[in-house]
């Protein structure tokens, strides 16, 4: 199994090259950070980790700046969204920054996807149906594959239409960075298996079980007539113990993705020494 980290990267927090730097010297796989371009003052969605919504998401920095600040830092790290909001995006521009950072980071970037959450947010951007959203999603990624592996790329779907483009760069890796799919089972494993190369789900949620879902996916995979070896899931926010890790592991996730707070340097690195010890022991 391979370890990451998630955070929000903040003006308060260790800042995003300073960690990847030290992610990278104790082992980690890759490092993902979150997305909310605004919160907007009059938010009545309710926030699902709980009552009140933490403040580094109003501060959270823009991911695909950081991660070039990350990616500029190391050599071996991956970098990666967790998730990048899609239907808040052009998908003109957000190819073009996806490439450029898969560029810069020189085929390291990893595409985290959602739909998001927040009502409000989402209808400061775009004026469609919040409920049209995970359409709007898969529109967006399908027009970006094109514009990332054709020299003229052009899509007319419902939501996303243009005629013949031409889009450059080109990401390093072919055909496109993965991209990998946020979301509860069934309908994040439905969306993961429709275009995606990996499936994300966050651990600790009320009636959240993994390991279930990990079978799940595998026999929706092989329905959808996709290898389930082929694709990486991943937990996000993965638990601190080792008997539930390794409990993960044995179901067959890739990835343990353990989160951080948006906190100083004394406070963050302590806690990678704590998961690089985690990691080691259940290997």
């Amino acid at each position: 199994m391979k370890y990451g980290l998630c955070i929000f990267p903040t003006a308060y927090s260790i800042q995003p090259a300073e960690l990847a730097v030290a992610l990278e010297e104790r082992g980690f796989e890759s490092l993902w950070v979150a997305e909310h371009t605004h919160i907007p003052c009059s938010r009545e969605t309710p926030w699902p980790g709980g009552a009140d919504l933490p403040q580094m998401y109003y501060d959270v920095y823009a991911p695909l700046v950081a991660l070039a600040a990350a990616a500029a830092a190391t050599t071996t790290l991956k970098v990666a969204t967790g998730v990048t909001l899609v239907p808040q995006h052009d998908p003109l521009i957000l190819a073009k920054e996806v490439a450029t950072l898969d560029r810069i980071s020189n085929g390291r970037f990893m595409l985290g996807v959602g739909g998001g959450w927040n009502r409000e947010e989402l209808a400061n951007h775009y004026d469609f149906p919040f409920e049209r959203r995970w359409k709007v999603m898969r529109e967006r990624i399908e027009s970006m594959k094109t514009m990332w592996a054709e020299e003229k790329a052009a899509y007319h779907g419902e939501f996303v239409d243009f005629d013949e483009v031409f889009s450059s760069p080109k990401p390093v890796q072919s055909p496109h960075p993965p991209i990998h799919v946020g979301g509860e089972a069934p309908y994040g494993i439905r969306r993961a298996l429709r275009y995606g190369d990996g499936w994300i789900p966050i651990a600790g949620r009320a009636d959240t079980d993994l390991v279930g879902d990990m079978a799940t996916f595998r026999s929706m995979a092989a329905e959808a007539d996709r290898d389930p070896d082929s694709m990486e899931v991943s937990v996000y926010a993965a638990p601190g113990e080792t008997d539930e890790l390794g409990r993960l592991r044995d179901a067959g996730f890739a990835r343990a993705v353990f989160i951080a707070p948006s906190a100083t340097a004394e406070k963050v690195l302590p806690l990678l020494d704590h998961y690089a010890s985690l990691a080691k022991e259940v290997g």
